[in-house]
């Protein structure tokens, strides 16, 4: 099975590149700068200190070969990202430097060898981050040139780990509309080629991309917009597959499906297209976003939430069986959910696995790592290499329901009582979230549970803080004779692992 290492961004770069020591020397540098000469600016928090490791680092070739090392022996293969032609501020930054450097030293010909930026570009461009110079220049030899020397330096320390290097991910996503415009240097290129269309200078870049990794062998992998193009339905623009790379070795990772924003499809419309596609949906495999819709969660929520149950019930086949609210809990419209469009058999063929994605940036310690990320992960696994549950082809609405129901029961069992326990073991233990406990009063009776049986629920009367040596719920209680005791303070309910480590409080209050 296969590792997506999301290895550099906007904000930072983060494998070293021997041949090219900008690329970590500044790249990977965040702090306070006017000229962005020796570091990048600080973003997500990070701080004016460049020594504040939430913004400054990088892997050595040494630690990446290690990692590669690690990985192979566990059978697991590697595939690195590296994010061009948008979210490159970092490696155009880099370059910049190495340019004036080169500039300076009277070496125009070398200075020009990887310069990933037209420096008269006046185009008019702001990614969904903001920025607005973090797109490469396409229209010259040096964007590819930049690239080759990147693909052997990474293929060179495979080689070392005696590791498999079958894909490389480029990303290619979020590409902002403006970008190449106003580009001299794009706009000269373009008319070189007889392009008139931005759209034909990118399809260019894709197209030498697609040759230096087929020179390398290696498969092409991308966000969906590697495989998408603009297209006119019914007066509406929107993308559809891009029939002109069907057969060219480039395998879609598709993450937008966010349900309402009318791209719920996409998935699907390319593996039926011949596309070989990863499905990585935002909707129940983005696991940076929070668990649940509570201030208390760390996470993001522009996607939706999700629960381990909702990575858990992802359908593969048919995601749209599962479908029912929008990101923010609204019921969706169920006959623009039927219009879109399914899988056929042979499209079917060409979904070629699932997976899950935990981007870093607010990630600031490994605590944070281990708790978004399990026990949402086990629930992805369970998905990916079990058998379909068959839910999908259960037509009536309420039998599919009961079926998930005990599936998820069942689930549920296993990974309360025997996968938990053993994160528990794990040297110094592993920080999984631990999910809250329900509770409410009914008939005059205080009832709770928790969603992952084989967690113990401890409970106080008095308003303190549950601990290990809390009284054990057992059974329901007689919420008002308890309210009754003079050193009534509410009652707080946590869920507690078998390392007596401890959820979220609830509190019950008279």
């Amino acid at each position: 099975n296969q590792f997506h290492f999301h290895v550099t961004d906007d904000e930072g770069w983060r494998v070293e590149i021997p041949s090219l020591p900008e690329l970590t020397e500044i790249g990977s540098q965040r702090g306070f700068t006017q000229t962005e000469q020796d570091n990048l600016v600080p973003c997500f928090g990070s701080g004016g200190d460049v020594s504040n490791p939430a913004g400054t680092g990088f892997y050595t070739r040494e630690d990446f070969i290690e990692i590669l090392q690690f990985a192979t022996a566990r059978h697991i293969e590697v595939v690195p990202e590296i994010d061009v032609p948008g979210h490159a501020r970092a490696a155009i930054k880099a370059m910049n430097l190495r340019y004036h450097r080169l500039m300076h030293a009277g070496h125009e010909t070398e200075a020009r060898q990887y310069l990933l930026c037209d420096f008269d570009d006046a185009s008019e461009y702001e990614s969904v981050q903001l920025w607005h110079d973090n797109v490469i220049c396409i229209g010259q030899e040096s964007c590819y040139n930049f690239i080759e020397t990147v693909l052997h330096d990474l293929q060179s320390m495979y080689q070392a780990a005696g590791a498999p290097f079958t894909t490389m991910h480029t990303g290619g996503d979020e590409v902002p509309h403006g970008a190449w415009e106003k580009s001299p240097v794009c706009q000269a290129f373009m008319q070189e080629q007889g392009f008139t269309q931005i759209v034909e200078l990118q399809n260019y870049f894709l197209a030498r991309y697609r040759d230096l990794l087929k020179k390398y062998g290696l498969v092409f992998g991308g966000w969906e917009e590697i495989a998408l193009i603009k297209k006119e339905v019914n007066g509406a623009h929107t993308h559809g597959p891009n029939p002109d790379f069907v057969n060219a070795n480039f395998r879609p990772y598709v993450w937008n499906n966010v349900w309402g924003w009318g791209q719920e499809d996409f998935a699907y419309q390319l593996a039926n297209a011949g596309y070989k596609t990863v499905l990585s949906n935002v909707t129940n495999l983005y696991f940076d976003l929070a668990y649940a819709k509570d201030p208390a969660e760390p996470g993001y929520y522009w996607g939706g939430f999700i629960e381990t149950r909702g990575a858990y019930e992802f359908c593969p086949l048919d995601i749209f069986t599962t479908a029912t609210v929008n990101l923010m809990g609204h019921p969706l419209d169920q006959d623009n959910i039927a219009s879109k469009v399914r899988l056929t058999p042979e499209g079917t063929k060409n979904i070629i696995g699932i997976q899950g994605q935990l981007w870093s940036e607010n990630i600031t310690h490994q605590g944070r790592l281990e708790y978004l990320a399990m026990p949402r992960t086990i629930a992805l696994a369970e998905r990916a290499w079990a058998a379909d549950p068959k839910w999908t082809f259960i037509k009536d609405a309420a039998e599919r329901q009961a079926k998930m129901d005990s599936d998820w029961n069942e689930f549920a069992n296993r990974l309360g009582q025997r996968e938990l326990p053993r994160l528990d073991g794990f040297l110094g233990g592993y920080g999984y979230r631990i999910p809250l406990p329900g509770a409410k009063v009914e008939a005059g009776k205080l009832l709770a549970n928790v969603s992952t049986p084989g967690l113990g629920v401890r409970y106080t009367v008095d308003g303190s803080e549950p601990t290990a040596s809390s009284l054990l719920y057992s059974e329901a209680l007689d919420f008002k004779a308890i309210s009754q005791h003079a050193n009534f303070g509410g009652v707080k309910l946590a869920a507690f692992s078998s390392s007596n480590r401890k959820s979220a409080t609830v509190s019950v209050k008279a």
